[in-house]
């Protein structure tokens, strides 16, 4: 099982009614005033030009997708829509060329206006349209004034030219197959399934599955920072986008502007150390969870952390054995999984957990299965979108280090140790893209950007997904990275209730205030 990363935002709109491959938290100690060295550091302006930049002379080939103009028109809720095109391959520019979908909210404040804020939400397979369209929720006033919030949707996703591997049906099987095959049956099934999903993306999408990469992503933002009329990117990514826009800032760092990543991956992890690091993660936000709930008192899952950690496992194990009936559905092993963690992105999800997994101990597994559908986008009548299949798409080529699932075995234990409640389903995670039948031979490396302008890396201290770990060492990295702390729960760090956190993201972004060092919130 390969698992989707979603920020908040995809989650909250389903469950107010959710890299990277399973995408951990170790401690990060607090950074004492002598130990800052970037306080020299000073923000890009933000610059727009006249018109569109004229690429360096090894783009001479990209030349017709530099020059573009935006056609924008009114869409939905007074926004503005446009489209753009990019090369299919950056090595065969004059080839066939693949469609962006982009949606634009005009800054509240024209007089204002500081420039374009590009944002990508995560996945990989989020949707920066959707991100963008209701970035009135997800965006500060501050941000909402100053800037015009683009967003888009990455080559392979959504209303862009979409990647295509499988049928409701089959994504369905895909989901709901046990996420940690303990025979060899269920180990032969895995394998098929993941096999099929590859040749499925190169049946259904053709020469596009070569070609959804975060690279090639990244270098569609610069035409897109182009075709804005902008000299320097500004931008804001969140989850997966933090590896996106780190990136773009390491293919193109003289053309950085402002920009934050937050929840941030960290690039130069093998798919051995990303699994194990994100195991501990989840670990320690269900422990998390189970613990306010022993505090509360009268724990339904037990009288200590230790004994509701064990029955949450129980109940994963009872529902692999006896899946349970929803209707003309059915709740298995791998919803079961994705609706415990579904929530555990968000703190204030917690009281939705709690009654999922009361209901789910006396037989009815309603309200798991719908965690599990809000996770990936699956609607009453199929799926909403193609997230689940770029998710893979996109993962698959850009980590070529996977182990075969024959070799999983070995690792089961030092898994376990990290996580025994997940341990065992990030650890057969590790085979998730051996099976792809698209070798690209791209392997993790450190992203270090010279010469770009500061960047801010967010990361929380008990984020389940993208761990503080992550963010200090991208932080570290990137030769103008400031890290920005913030002690909490949940996925990413802006706009979760860290007023600290939101003053700094805003005063760097909108006026170009440089934290002098990390900043502990």
């Amino acid at each position: 099982m390969t698992l989707l990363a979603p920020a908040r935002h995809r989650l909250g709109r389903v469950l107010a009614v959710a890299f990277v491959l399973p995408l951990a938290l170790a401690g990060c100690d607090s950074v004492t005033d002598a130990e800052q060295p970037r306080a020299t550091l000073s923000p890009a302006p933000i610059q727009s030009a006249a018109g569109s930049e004229t690429p360096a002379p090894a783009q001479a080939g990209l030349r017709r997708f530099y020059d573009q103009k935006l056609a924008w028109k009114g869409c939905e809720g007074g926004d503005q829509c446009a489209t753009l095109r990019v090369p299919l391959d950056y090595a065969d520019p004059a080839g066939r060329a693949i469609t962006l979908s982009l949606l634009k909210v005009p800054a509240r404040d024209q007089d204002r206006r500081v420039g374009s804020l590009v944002v990508n939400p995560g996945g990989p397979g989020g949707s920066g349209v959707d991100y963008a369209a209701s970035a009135t929720t997800y965006f500060g006033t501050e941000l909402l004034n100053a800037f015009d919030v683009v967003g888009f949707d990455p080559r392979g996703v959504g209303r862009s030219t979409p990647v295509q591997c499988l049928s409701d049906a089959e994504l369905d099987d895909f989901v709901a197959s046990d996420p940690d095959p303990d025979t060899a049956a269920e180990l032969a099934t895995s394998d098929r399934l993941l096999r099929d999903f590859g040749q499925g993306c190169v049946a259904e999408s053709g020469a596009l599955a070569a070609h959804v990469s975060t690279e090639e992503a990244a270098r569609d933002i610069d035409i897109l920072r182009a075709a804005l009329g902008d000299d320097r990117l500004s931008y804001f990514g969140a989850s997966y986008g933090t590896f996106l826009g780190a990136t773009y800032a390491e293919e193109f760092p003289q053309r950085v502007g402002r920009m934050v990543l937050d929840g941030a991956l960290d690039p130069s992890v093998s798919s051995l150390e990303l699994n194990l690091t994100q195991a501990k993660g989840f670990e320690t936000a269900l422990r998390a969870y189970v613990g306010a709930c022993v505090d509360r008192g009268d724990c339904f899952l037990g009288d200590s952390v230790d004994a509701g950690a064990a029955r949450v496992r129980a109940l994963l194990d009872d529902i692999e054995r006896d899946p349970l009936q929803v209707g003309d559905r059915t709740l298995e092993a791998g919803n079961a999984v994705l609706g415990v963690w579904a929530p555990l992105y968000n703190k204030s999800y917690w009281p939705i957990l709690d009654g999922a997994l009361k209901t789910a101990i006396d037989g009815d597994g309603q309200t798991l299965l719908a965690l599990s559908d809000a996770y990936t986008s699956r609607g009453a009548t199929g799926y909403k979108d193609n997230s689940l299949e770029a998710l893979y798409a996109v993962n698959c080529l850009d980590h070529d280090d996977a182990i075969p699932s024959s070799q999983v075995a070995r690792y089961i234990p030092r898994f376990e140790k990290a996580s025994p409640t997940f341990g065992a389903i990030f650890a057969f995670s590790l085979s998730s893209c051996a099976q792809w039948p698209i070798d690209t031979g791209r392997v993790p490396q450190e992203i270090h950007a010279r010469g770009a302008a500061p960047i801010l890396v967010v990361g929380t201290t008990r984020d389940p997904a993208t761990p503080l770990e992550w963010a200090a060492s991208l932080a570290d990295q990137l030769d103008s990275g400031v890290l920005v702390r913030r002690d909490g729960d949940g996925h990413t760090g802006y706009l979760a209730g860290n007023k600290c956190v939101d003053s700094t993201v805003e005063s760097y972004l909108v006026s170009g205030k440089v934290p002098e060092g990390t900043v502990n919130c």
